[in-house]
C-alpha cells in the first residue's frame, strides 16, 4: 500500500498534459514487476511468452516515454 500511495503522490508531480504517459509507462513496469513476483516470491519460472509479453510491455512503454513529439 505504501509503494502504491507513493506512485500516487509522484503521479501529482507530473504535468496534467504528461500525467497519462506517466500512468501508462508505470503499467508496464507493473507487468513486469508481477512476473518478477511470480518468479522470485511464488517460485514459478516464467515462461518464454511470459519473458516475451512483459519484454513487449517494456518497449510500449519506451515507445510512450521516448517517442518524439510534435510540438
Amino acid at each position: 500500500m505504501a509503494s502504491l500511495a507513493l506512485f500516487a503522490y509522484l503521479l501529482t508531480l507530473v504535468d496534467s498534459e504528461s500525467a497519462g504517459r506517466a500512468y501508462a509507462a508505470y503499467g508496464g513496469v507493473y507487468i513486469v514487476s508481477s512476473i518478477l513476483w511470480l518468479w522470485l516470491a511464488e517460485g514459478h519460472r516464467p515462461d518464454r511468452w511470459d519473458i516475451g509479453g512483459a519484454a513487449i510491455c517494456l518497449f510500449g512503454a519506451a515507445v510512450i516515454l521516448l517517442g518524439p513529439r510534435g510540438t
